[in-house]
């Protein structure tokens, strides 16, 4: 199979699947992912990312002929480094750690990753970008239903059903807003009092406390 570059060239498909070519395209991707957490999708042109990766911008068309093609492949890179995170975190829990406390912390401290940050960037951009929500569809559901669906199970509870999704949601959501949300002045303590009672919600929303415990005297 061949493609063409951006100067209509063509390039078979096994040439861009030697060890160095798949180097390169992840040198690329990896700039890509940091860019997109660092500076945001728009400022992190192809231009931006070439330099960081240490590429003449043709050398990064034989690899990605078009912006959709490097956002497509980008969204995969960026899931997969997701993925491994997220499995990392569920394996790294002490003895007689606390399942959900584990899970919220671990998570808490993710959203805070490159990865994480740039998968945020690239879903506020689709909300008006109608090829980033379209390339990123497919991941976003992907990770809600294999990660934070099922693999957590793990991590946040052990059980299944409607409750226990719930609560997986309800601390998945608040983190994730408190992470994109930002407080604007105590953060310190505002910030550890929110984790202290997401941590005391999921509790109780698996019959394991009572709401009183959810702001104890």
């Amino acid at each position: 199979m061949k493609r063409q570059t951006g100067d209509g060239a063509e390039i078979s498909s096994s040439a861009r699947d030697t060890p160095k070519s798949l180097r390169t395209r992840a040198r690329i991707l990896d700039a890509a992912m940091t860019l997109f957490a660092q500076i945001g999708y728009h400022a992190a042109n192809n231009a931006k990312i070439s330099e960081a990766a240490d590429l003449t911008r043709g050398a990064m068309l034989y690899h990605f002929v078009s912006r959709e093609d490097l956002v497509e492949a980008a969204i995969g890179h960026i899931q997969t480094q997701r993925n491994a995170l997220f499995e990392a975190a569920a394996k790294d829990i002490g003895p007689g750690e606390d399942v959900s406390e584990h899970a919220i912390e671990s998570y808490w401290q993710l959203l805070h990753t490159v990865p994480f940050i740039a998968f945020a960037e690239l879903e506020a951009v689709a909300r008006t970008d109608a090829t980033v929500c379209a390339c990123l569809a497919t991941a976003q559901e992907a990770f809600d239903r294999a990660q934070i669906g099922g693999q957590s199970t793990a991590m946040v509870s052990a059980g299944a059903g409607p409750r226990f999704q719930t609560t997986r949601d309800l601390a998945r959501f608040m983190l994730e807003g408190l992470a994109r949300g930002g407080v604007t002045y105590d953060q310190e303590a505002r910030t550890e009092r929110l984790l202290a009672v997401i941590k005391r919600a999921t509790h109780m929303l698996n019959r394991k406390g009572s709401v009183q415990d959810l702001w104890p005297d």
